[in-house]
């Protein structure tokens, strides 16, 4: 038995940790806080809460996005976990959506890159064969301290409005 703590303490001793460091991006040092999201969806006005935090060491922002309409449970009628973090290597933004609009997030057409614009970050959601499907872009406008979302929906390479949203501190 000796022997095997041995061991592994040699081999744990003798591996490579990698480790991370904090992001730290004054874009993204916006958004961490409570607001709420107000405009249009798939074409109806609506309002959702949402709170963000750094989590992990300062690794990801999480935003917790939550509607005000209820389903007949009471229920939020729409619900994400969404995880943004940074890519060294490519120099890219990553952004994981969960959500509670059918469940298989955790497939790659739920995982997007985006490349800083000025104040804005385009997330590209890509289907398994690569095709772009859909466009969400972060804008920050430091005069109001606001964000601002683009969806769109990508049909043969058209961007297609789903959503115009504001998102205002609370």
């Amino acid at each position: 038995m000796r022997h095997v703590l041995f061991a592994l303490a040699a081999f744990w001793l003798a591996t490579p940790v990698a480790i991370s460091q904090p992001v730290t991006d004054p874009l993204l040092e916006h958004f961490s806080g409570t607001w709420v999201l107000r405009g249009t969806l798939a074409g109806k006005q609506t309002t959702h809460d949402i709170t963000s935090q750094w989590i992990l060491g300062h690794q990801y922002l999480q935003i917790h996005e939550r509607s005000r309409e209820t389903d007949s449970k009471g229920q939020p009628q729409y619900e994400a976990l969404v995880l943004v973090g940074w890519e060294a290597a490519s120099s890219q933004y990553q952004c994981l959506w969960l959500d509670s609009t059918g469940g298989g997030g955790l497939a790659g057409h739920a995982v997007a890159l985006g490349k800083r614009d000025g104040q804005s970050i385009p997330f590209v959601f890509k289907e398994p064969d690569g095709t772009v499907s859909f466009v969400n872009t972060f804008s920050y406008d430091g005069a109001t301290n606001s964000w601002t979302w683009e969806l769109d929906n990508v049909k043969k390479g058209t961007r297609v409005p789903f959503g115009r949203v504001r998102l205002t501190q609370r």
